[in-house]
C-alpha cells in the first residue's frame, strides 16, 4: 500500500460512461468485508444500486447532487442487525439488539467497511465520493430500498471510473487533532491559529465571498449546517430509528 496514495486522493465528482463490471464491484466488496468488525459479527449490509431508473430515484434523495447522478453506480452501506438477530431466533438463541448500543455497534461496523469499500476501489483505479445527504433522507431511502426492521442506510458511496482530475480540498494541520495522553486546552489564540490556512485557502474566501458572509465558520452555522435543519433531521434520524425497532 503506498504512503502515496493516502496524501493524494481526492473525493470524485466527476464519472466517464464506463461501466464498472460487477465481477470488479463484488470483489472490492468482499476483500472490504475483511474489514474489522463489532465480534465479527458483520453488522452491515450494502445496496448495490445500477438500475438507471431506481439511480434515479435514489438520486433525487440525495438531491440530485453530480456525484450521484453522474456515477456508475451508489452503494447504500447499512448498519444491519436485521441478519443477524434472524440468525440467532433460527438458532434457538434470543437475541436483545433492538436497542441503542445495537445500533451504534451497527453503525460503527457499517462505516468501516463504507472506509475499507472507498481505498480499495480507489487502489484499483476508481473513484468514490461519499454522499453524506444520506442522513437527509434516511427514511425515504429505507423506504425505497425496501429496508427491513433493525437495517438502517449509514452511508451512501457514489462509484464510477473518474474522468479529469478532481481538486484536493484542504485539511486541518496535524497538530489540530492530535493530542498527547490528555485532551490539549488550547487557548482562543491557539485555536484560531489552527484553522488560519483553512481560512484563507482561496477556495474557501470565494465560498464566503459566494455566500455573502463575513467568515467561513458563518457559512457553516448559517448556510451549510445550520441549527434548525441540524435539529429536524436528527428527529427525523431518530424517527427512523425507533420505527426500524432501534429505540
Amino acid at each position: 500500500m503506498e504512503k502515496d496514495y493516502f496524501v493524494n486522493r481526492v473525493s470524485v465528482r466527476n464519472f466517464g460512461v464506463r461501466h464498472i463490471e460487477m465481477e470488479k464491484l463484488t470483489d472490492i466488496i468482499e476483500r472490504a468485508m475483511r474489514a474489522p468488525t463489532c465480534g465479527n459479527m458483520q453488522l452491515y449490509s450494502v445496496v448495490v444500486t445500477r438500475d438507471d431508473e431506481m439511480k434515479t430515484k435514489l438520486s433525487a434523495m440525495h438531491f440530485n447532487q453530480p456525484a450521484s447522478t453522474g456515477c456508475d453506480v451508489i452503494l447504500t452501506i447499512c448498519a444491519d442487525f436485521n441478519r443477524f438477530t434472524r440468525w440467532c431466533e433460527l438458532s434457538n438463541a434470543v437475541p436483545g439488539y433492538d436497542n441503542f448500543h445495537s445500533f451504534v455497534s451497527a453503525l460503527t461496523d457499517a462505516v468501516i467497511f463504507a472506509q475499507q469499500i472507498v481505498t480499495i476501489a480507489e487502489m484499483e483505479g476508481l473513484g468514490t465520493c461519499y454522499l453524506g445527504t444520506v442522513n437527509y433522507n434516511a427514511a425515504d431511502i429505507s423506504a425505497l430500498l425496501e429496508l427491513p426492521d433493525l437495517v438502517v442506510p449509514v452511508a451512501s458511496l457514489a462509484v464510477g471510473y473518474p474522468i479529469g482530475t478532481d481538486q484536493q480540498v484542504e485539511r486541518l494541520p496535524v497538530a489540530a487533532v492530535v493530542h498527547l495522553e490528555k485532551y490539549r486546552k488550547d487557548s482562543d489564540e491557539e485555536l484560531l491559529a489552527l484553522f488560519k490556512d483553512k481560512e484563507e485557502c482561496d477556495a474557501n474566501k470565494k465560498f464566503v465571498k459566494d455566500n455573502g458572509k463575513q467568515s467561513l465558520a458563518s457559512v457553516f452555522t448559517d448556510i451549510r449546517y445550520p441549527k434548525a435543519m441540524n435539529e429536524k433531521v436528527s428527529k427525523d434520524f431518530l424517527k427512523l430509528l425507533e420505527s426500524k425497532k432501534f429505540l
